[in-house]
């Protein structure tokens, strides 16, 4: 089991850099350092220890889905047959190899896991579904719910 994450310890300052950059990663330092009230370089020197320290993991592109052609999403129930820990740990080395699988969380329900599964459309899902998760290590049972709209998605950003 992995250790529970040390708690960062985070003033007021570094919450407002952390609010800004969720928002516009792309900002320059200089205007998240007006943006925070700080000057420059205190500003720069609080980024870099907010990335050192692991609170900021890294910086990426937010892509529209739909304009790669890849807007059907699908959330999957996973039942395992066998849920100690060494057959948790195989399912999840495995998943993560599933290039369709944008989100794995283990769940304390009456099922093991739910996936979020980003595909071209529902026969891309299908076959994802057969041909990968299915196959996945100490699978006993999956359920599939289809989103019709996506109201408020991980970025935080409405719809």
């Amino acid at each position: 089991m992995d250790k529970a994450p040390e708690i960062a310890d985070l003033d007021e300052f570094d919450r407002k850099i952390i609010a800004a950059l969720v928002e516009d990663g792309r900002m320059t330092v200089t205007d998240l350092a007006s943006l925070v009230g700080l000057s420059k370089t205190p500003c720069q020197v609080r980024l870099k220890r907010l990335i050192e320290t692991g609170v900021i993991k890294g910086f990426r592109a937010i892509v529209d889905p739909a304009k790669l052609g890849m807007d059907h999403v699908a959330f999957a129930e996973v039942k395992l047959n066998d849920t100690r820990e060494a057959a948790l740990h195989e399912f999840n080395v495995a998943v993560r190899r599933i290039a369709e699988v944008e989100e794995c969380h283990m769940i304390a329900s009456s099922f093991d896991y739910l996936l979020k599964v980003r595909t071209a459309d529902i026969r891309r899902y299908r076959m994802v579904m057969g041909e990968k998760i299915s196959a996945l290590p100490h699978v006993a049972s999956t359920s599939t719910f289809v989103a019709m709209e996506t109201v408020l998605d991980a970025g935080g950003r409405r719809k």
